[in-house]
């Protein structure tokens, strides 16, 4: 099986819709995506095939040749790849400021607006961590 590196990148529209219905589904050869976005999409195959090779060179799938076709699949999780997305993020803004606390209370703020619950879950997070050192 093919692989590129993995790496967070954020996805475009039809990136998006690539991932999800390879994460909803599997490995799936090109005219399968293609397929799997539905009519409505009205997207030539050409452009599903250059969207999936995107996708491996960016390093979020892999392939395997499959007589003169690739299938794909998705390198890593949904989760994975958001997690990647956040560390990215949160680690390049925090390389850049002089001070980490503004950053890292946004993070806060966001995280306890969704759910009150992420509190709990970001405090046993970093006691987990400062426990395990990783």
């Amino acid at each position: 099986m093919e692989s590129s590196p993995k790496a967070a990148h954020p996805l475009g529209s039809l990136e998006e819709k690539v991932m999800n219905a390879l994460w909803a589904s599997g490995p799936l050869p090109v005219r399968e995506v293609s397929k799997r976005l539905g009519n409505k999409s009205k997207l030539a195959y050409t452009t599903v095939m250059t969207t999936l090779d995107r996708l491996y060179k960016k390093g979020l799938l892999s392939r395997t040749k499959d007589g003169l076709a690739y299938v794909y699949e998705p390198a890593l999780s949904r989760d994975e790849h958001q997690q990647q997305m956040v560390e990215g993020i949160v680690s390049g803004l925090m390389s850049k400021s002089a001070d980490a606390a503004p950053v890292l209370a946004a993070f806060v703020d966001a995280a306890a607006g969704l759910d009150e619950d992420n509190l709990q879950k970001l405090e046993t997070l970093i006691a987990n961590r400062r426990k395990t050192g990783s």
